[in-house]
């Protein structure tokens, strides 16, 4: 899988994060993104032309991610393609996305990491291939406590008018914004590999230890 000896440090406004050195980060803004992911792909397959064969794969899986990010509302998107042998490109994406709520009454919703938890449902598999989710408190270093959740879920198609869903492996870390209220950084790592949920898992969570917010 991914390395973690070479990391690329990526800066948005507000915060930084870390991705291994070989993932693909880019604009997902619709006027830029697909000229900037074309460049990418085809920098990328002149300094590997073994890749050449997946290129189309490649352009499609970054294309897709860069726009579900978007309708997201995610400031960063990080993604994995990357060949091991085999006919299809393993693939995985983390966003981070700035986001923040009220309650019917007006007031900003609580950031705490054990009030979040508190309000994110656990579900558990009733048989073999079900989805599931389970809520935790992570600490991330030089950032504090935060709420979590990790497992197989069942995610809306953002856009799609038949509400349909991809089942995928997927981590959210809920981390509050220092002075102000009602905000929180969510970083969402996920891939539809589902026989490497549990490699995924450990990508993810130690991409989002390096989070740190800036200025």
């Amino acid at each position: 899988m991914a390395r973690y000896t070479e990391a690329l440090t990526v800066e948005r406004g507000g915060f930084r994060i870390k991705v291994p050195e070989s993932w693909w980060e880019f604009d997902v803004r619709p006027e830029s993104r697909d000229d900037s992911i074309r460049r990418m792909v085809d920098e990328r397959v002149r300094r590997h032309p073994e890749l050449e064969k997946s290129r189309d794969a490649y352009v499609s899986f970054l294309r897709k991610a860069a726009a579900d990010a978007w309708k997201s509302g995610a400031l960063y998107c990080g993604c994995m393609a990357e060949s091991f042998g085999g006919d299809t490109p393993i693939t995985g994406s983390v966003t981070v996305s700035l986001v923040g709520g009220r309650t019917g009454s007006g007031d900003p919703l609580p950031t705490d990491p054990a009030a979040i938890a508190g309000q994110l449902a656990v579900k558990e598999a009733k048989k073999e291939g079900d989805s599931w989710r389970k809520v935790t408190t992570v600490d991330i270093p030089g950032v504090g406590p935060a709420a979590r959740t990790h497992g197989i879920e069942d995610i809306p198609v953002p856009g799609d008018a038949l509400n349909r869903t991809v089942r995928a492996v997927l981590m959210q870390t809920y981390i509050p914004v220092p002075g102000q209220e009602g905000k929180v950084a969510l970083v969402a790592g996920s891939s539809q590999v589902l026989d490497l949920a549990d490699s995924f898992f450990d990508i993810f969570d130690a991409i989002t230890s390096t989070f740190r917010f800036t200025g």
